[in-house]
């Protein structure tokens, strides 16, 4: 999905013996999910057995990976839906090296990033036009292309200044989401979005006092899009705040191809995506609510909506794992790795 310019969770499984309880993600340990164990094929200790329970299936044809990294398939449903998903789970407290890939021009196929990069798993990144980034990309601490620092609605004739999501690798050896906004060669970081709606009058430009709480965005390796998903363990799906409504192009109440990256609370970087639009008959893919909602279940206590619909692609060792909605890889800006 181009950025336009200007512009029951129900688990269908019977597990021997097995006893599962769980509530709402959030940051303490009473609010993640409980799994009590007593059938001896499913090992309870492992990082990965609140997403083997739900279905999702090691995949192994893929070559070699590091230890640190796994590929799992979805269950066949997601979300009460027909589903095609992947994630790439990779153990940040290992080797685990996570990069992002573009810079603010210039198109390359997530083929080309693979060969340059040699990356065990690429995944598109952010929004673009025209060839040109409209997303954070922030390399080595130094930002690359800022995310889109305005948004126009022709038919109203209105300019918005929305903050808007960037996951990344903070200063402070954390992963986090944070709303942002780069004003006078300054990032900053804020504890909630601008409180803008479509239709409504625009907001002041953001800045260091506005919203309230701003920070100076401190952060060595990031990557942009919207609307955040998930923060500090609470579902949020920013978009109307984030201007990512229906007028956006990102269709955040459709069922589209999408592209998502999050964070465990045991610190494991979990790259997403799915397929959609029936490349394969009756997958249709998801709306932001309900990939939210699966990241929530895979264990995310923070997770960003990255560009998805024709540009959704993930590659395990150059091999693709969705079928593209536009039959072959589309031409993207930006990417997102891991080695």
């Amino acid at each position: 999905m181009i950025m336009k310019k200007g512009a029951k969770f129900f688990i269908a499984y019977a597990f021997i013996g097995l006893v599962f309880s769980t509530s709402s993600c959030s940051k303490d340990n009473t609010n993640t999910p409980v799994w009590e164990w007593e059938d001896p094929k499913v090992d309870a200790t492992s990082p990965d057995s609140a997403i083997i329970v739900q279905g999702w299936t090691l995949q192994t044809s893929y070559g070699d990976l590091p230890s640190y990294i796994r590929v799992y398939k979805s269950p066949a449903t997601l979300q009460g839906k027909s589903a095609i998903a992947y994630i790439a789970l990779a153990d940040m407290n290992k080797n685990a090296d996570f990069n992002v890939l573009g810079n603010s021009k210039g198109y390359k196929t997530p083929s080309d990033f693979y060969n340059e990069e040699k990356a065990s798993i690429v995944m598109n990144g952010g929004y673009f036009w025209a060839g040109s980034s409209l997303s954070m990309l922030c390399r080595d601490g130094n930002v690359v292309s800022p995310n889109n620092q305005i948004e126009y609605r022709q038919s109203a004739k209105v300019l918005y200044y929305p903050t808007r999501g960037a996951f990344g690798l903070m200063n402070d050896g954390t992963y986090k989401v944070n709303w942002i906004y780069t004003n006078n060669g300054v990032t900053y970081s804020y504890p909630s979005p601008a409180n803008n709606k479509s239709g409504a009058s625009p907001l002041q430009m953001p800045s260091s006092s506005f919203p309230a709480g701003a920070t100076v965005w401190k952060a060595k390796t990031a990557i942009g899009a919207g609307p955040v998903l998930i923060k500090d363990g609470k579902y949020i799906n920013s978009y109307a705040e984030e201007l990512f409504d229906s007028d956006s192009g990102i269709g955040p109440e459709s069922n589209n191809p999408r592209t998502a990256i999050g964070i465990t609370k045991q610190n494991q970087l979990i790259f997403f995506v799915c397929e959609g639009r029936n490349m394969t008959q009756g997958v249709v893919g998801f709306t932001l609510n309900e990939v939210a909602k699966i990241l929530q279940s895979l264990g995310c206590t923070e997770a960003l909506n990255l560009d998805g619909g024709g540009s959704s692609c993930m590659l395990v060792n150059g091999k693709g794992t969705i079928k593209p909605s536009d039959g072959k890889e589309r031409s993207i800006v930006t990417a997102v790795s891991l080695k």
